[in-house]
């Protein structure tokens, strides 16, 4: 089911040219179609829930305070995928490890300690970060 404003699903302009992140060059105005932003981000609607990170234990994984998680519950969680996981009666996202035997939350910035998970003590994985999206103007 895709998203929409009204009864039409949210579509956008899609450019057939790809943008260098180094030096520029000139712009293609051909357009390659159309891109509907929730068939892109959204593979299973009825598994799928966004969230708000925040705070700065996954910064080197390209994840930053405010940004919007796309998060998948149907997907297996394997070791190093980026997770949301129960815990303390919120929700954390953090690197899935396994360190030998047991498995554990890691964070993705030095200064963190990671956390072993221990349902006894109600750490679960909830689902699999499948996209970040980070906010770049703050207008």
């Amino acid at each position: 089911m895709p998203a929409s404003v009204g009864s039409e699903p949210l579509t956008l302009v899609l450019y057939s040219s790809q943008v260098p992140a180094g030096f520029p060059s000139p712009a293609d105005d051909h357009l390659e179609g159309r891109l509907d932003v929730y068939e892109l981000l959204v593979r299973r609607p009825a598994a799928t829930f966004f969230c708000k990170a925040v705070g700065e234990s996954m910064v080197d994984a390209g994840i930053k305070d405010g940004d919007l998680l796309v998060v998948d519950r149907s997907i297996q969680p394997q070791a190093g995928d980026v997770v949301v996981a129960t815990m303390d009666g919120g929700l954390t996202v953090k690197l899935l490890r396994q360190n030998g035997l047991r498995w554990e939350l890691a964070p993705a910035n030095p200064g963190f300690p990671s956390m072993p998970i221990d349902p006894e003590e109600g750490i679960q994985v909830w689902g699999v970060v499948t996209y970040a999206i980070t906010p770049l103007c703050p207008r």
